[in-house]
């Protein structure tokens, strides 16, 4: 266990990194306070196709001004991505070894209608933490703080512009024999392809 609680933003079916900090930290925060950040985790995730990694983005709202709270962040729901995004899961993981098994856990999310981001990612990641068996409660920050004392700080540091330095153990990948392991994508890569055994990759 690390000495000091984490703090995550929020994420879309989060990298696996994102899970490791959950699981070497003694409590984990998300951030509730911040401003939305475009071009990062909390509204994409990346997968593995079948000729490479396939970044999945869920549309938002676009608000008047450059910064909106991410609790206030509405997803753009004229467009019909969760059709997509779980057509593209189903292509990229349909021959995993555990997708059957788990995908029933998923599918709902890609048939209830979401209105914002926050709680759509919050509800996934509860799913997700029971299914690796991960500590579930889930806390929230009160506050906005630049520089958050007492918690180990990773908002922005879990990022897809961001090379992590976390050393990541090697499985085996749907396509990995054409592309080769490509490590840190979305965490329901390792679930469907590793199973009970998910926890022991983090």
């Amino acid at each position: 266990m690390t000495k000091n609680p984490v703090l995550l933003s929020t994420s879309y079916l989060p990298p696996i990194e994102y899970f490791s900090a959950i699981n070497t930290s003694s409590e984990f925060y998300i951030e509730k306070h911040e401003n939305f950040i475009k071009q990062s985790y909390r509204n994409r995730c990346m997968i593995l196709g079948a000729n490479e990694p396939i970044g999945i983005v869920i549309p938002v709202e676009k608000g008047r001004g450059g910064k909106k709270p991410i609790q206030d962040i509405k997803i753009y729901n004229h467009l019909p991505w969760q059709r997509n995004h779980w057509r593209t899961i189903f292509s990229a993981y349909n021959s995993s070894p555990f997708f059957e098994y788990y995908k029933d856990d998923f599918i709902p999310y890609f048939e209830k209608k979401w209105n914002f981001l926050f709680d759509l990612n919050n509800a996934l990641l509860e799913t997700i933490l029971e299914i690796l068996e991960l500590p579930s409660e889930i806390n929230f920050t009160e506050s906005y703080e630049k520089n958050p004392m007492g918690k180990k700080d990773l908002r922005n540091i879990i990022s897809p512009k961001i090379k992590p330095d976390t050393k990541f153990k090697t499985y085996t990948q749907v396509f990995s024999e054409k592309s080769g392991f490509v490590r840190n994508l979305s965490v329901i890569d390792l679930i469907f392809n590793m199973g009970p055994e998910s926890e022991t990759f983090l």
